[in-house]
C-alpha cells in the first residue's frame, strides 16, 4: 500500500506517533525482504521456538498461519546514533493552512512527521536519538540517547512545534549549525531539514554545514519546499501581494510576468546547492510537501549503510 493512502486513513487522528507508525509499518510491508542488512525491522530467517526461551520475540502472525511456534532472528544491531535538525523559522510554516487541510501540508509539518517517522526506524533498530531546532534563536535540544523515556520526550517536543502560534521569526541558521555542531561530540548521522531561506551567504551556509562533518559525522540536508509554488511557481494571473513571512517585504506582481525568470533561478539556486553539498560530500536531497515519505526513508536506510 502507498505511503500516501496510510496516510489518508488516519489523517484525521492528527497523532504524530500514531501516524509515524503507520507510514513506516506502510513502508515495510512494501519492501518484501529488505536489501539493508543491519535493518532490523526485518529479520534475516525464524528458529524453531525452544520450551523455556523468552516469548518476546515469538512470530504469532507466523503461528496463526502454522500453527507451530518459531522466533525471530534479528540482523545484528547498529547502534548508529542520529541527531535530527529541523529549521523552525517563519518561512518553514509556509503554505498557510486551511482548516481542512492536515499538519504535515506544509514545511514544518512535513518535517515534524519525517522526523516522527525516522525515529519510529531508529527506536525500531535501538539506535539512539537527538533533536536540535532552530530559528533566530536556539530554541531545543536534546543530545542522542535511546530510552523509550526520551523518545517520548523528544516526540513531545515535535509536537509542541505543531500547537505553536506564527510569529515572525527569522533564520539564522548559520549561527545555529556551528553552535549544534559543537555539541556533537560522538560520530552521528546528522539529519537537517530546512528550506534553506538564507540567501547571499552561501559560503557561510556551506562552512556551517561542513563544520557538522567535524568528527566524521554524517551529514544528510533534505530541502523542504512546496514544489507547486516555491518551485513551479503554480499562482493563477490574477495581481497578487507576495510577502516576505520573514522580512515583511511587499511585492505587487501577475504571476505570469515573472513566472519563467523565477522557475529559472529557482533551478539554477537548487543546482548550485546540489553542487556545493556534493563537493562538501554532504548528501543533499531536495523534498516536497506534496510528496511521500519514501525518499525520506530510503535515503536514510542507504546512508546508514554507508555510515559504516
Amino acid at each position: 500500500m502507498k505511503i500516501e493512502s496510510q496516510i489518508g486513513k488516519i489523517s484525521s487522528f492528527q497523532h504524530l506517533e500514531l501516524l509515524a507508525n503507520q507510514v513506516v509499518e506502510g513502508f515495510i510491508s512494501g519492501m518484501h525482504k529488505s536489501p539493508f542488512h543491519g535493518f532490523s525491522a526485518e529479520f534475516a530467517e525464524h528458529k524453531v521456538y525452544n520450551t523455556g526461551e523468552s516469548t518476546k520475540h515469538i512470530d504469532w502472525k507466523l503461528f496463526a498461519k502454522t500453527d507451530r511456534l518459531y522466533t525471530k532472528q534479528f540482523e545484528e544491531e547498529t547502534n548508529l546514533r542520529c541527531h535530527i535538525i529541523i529549521d523552525n523559522s517563519s518561512s518553514m510554516h509556509y503554505p498557510k493552512l486551511k482548516s481542512n487541510q492536515n499538519f504535515y501540508e506544509n514545511k514544518i509539518g512535513f518535517s515534524v512527521l519525517a522526523s516522527a517517522v525516522l525515529m519510529n526506524l531508529l527506536k525500531k533498530q535501538r539506535d539512539a536519538v537527538g533533536l536540535s531546532v532552530f530559528s533566530d534563536t536556539y530554541e531545543y535540544y536534546a543530545p542522542e540517547k535511546g530510552s523509550d523515556r526520551h523518545h517520548r520526550m523528544v516526540l513531545n517536543a515535535l509536537e509542541n512545534l505543531l500547537k505553536e502560534p506564527l510569529v515572525k521569526k527569522s533564520t539564522d541558521t548559520i549561527t545555529f549549525l556551528h553552535q549544534i555542531a559543537e555539541k556533537i561530540h560522538r560520530r552521528s548521522m546528522i539529519i537537517l531539514f530546512t528550506d534553506m531561506f538564507q540567501t547571499g551567504e552561501e559560503e557561510r551556509l556551506l562552512a556551517a554545514l561542513q563544520h557538522l562533518k567535524h568528527n566524521k559525522h554524517k551529514v544528510v540536508l533534505f530541502h523542504v519546499v512546496d514544489g507547486k509554488t516555491e518551485l513551479n511557481f503554480d499562482f493563477d494571473n490574477a495581481p497578487r501581494k507576495f510577502i516576505d513571512v520573514e522580512t515583511g517585504e511587499e511585492i505587487v506582481v501577475f504571476a505570469d510576468n515573472v513566472k519563467e525568470e523565477y522557475e529559472k533561478q529557482a533551478a539554477v539556486y537548487f543546482k548550485k546547492l546540489a553542487l556545493s553539498c556534493a563537493q562538501n560530500k554532504i548528501k543533499y536531497v531536495p523534498v516536497s510537501v506534496r510528496e511521500s515519505f519514501e525518499k525520506i526513508l530510503l535515503t536514510y536506510l542507504v546512508e546508514k549503510q554507508n555510515f559504516g
